[in-house]
């Protein structure tokens, strides 16, 4: 196992994930239901699942795929979830 890639995998997403709404999400969940262990283990269970679909669907496209292309198709994605985004916001 890389480990190097395991802690900088870890850094990243670590330091992507502070303050996101997921984080929101679940801070607004434990205060409101006042049981924090319960949020905790259906949001880890959450995001577990949501990057282990991301590892292998990642991995299955990079064999198929330069990476250059993945790179680029994850970018457009996510410039058009963020466009989509902006305009819901301004559209009444």
């Amino acid at each position: 196992m890389d480990w190097r890639l395991v802690f900088t995998t870890f850094g990243l997403l670590f330091l992507a994930e502070l303050g996101d709404k997921t984080q929101l999400a679940v801070f607004a969940l434990a205060a409101r239901h006042r049981t924090p262990w319960p949020v905790f283990l259906g949001a880890a269970l959450a995001l577990s699942l949501v990057s282990l679909l991301g590892a292998f669907l990642g991995g299955l496209l990079g064999c198929y795929l330069p990476t250059k292309y993945v790179q680029i198709g994850a970018g457009l994605l996510f410039i058009g979830v963020g466009a989509l985004m902006v305009i819901r916001t301004l559209l009444p």
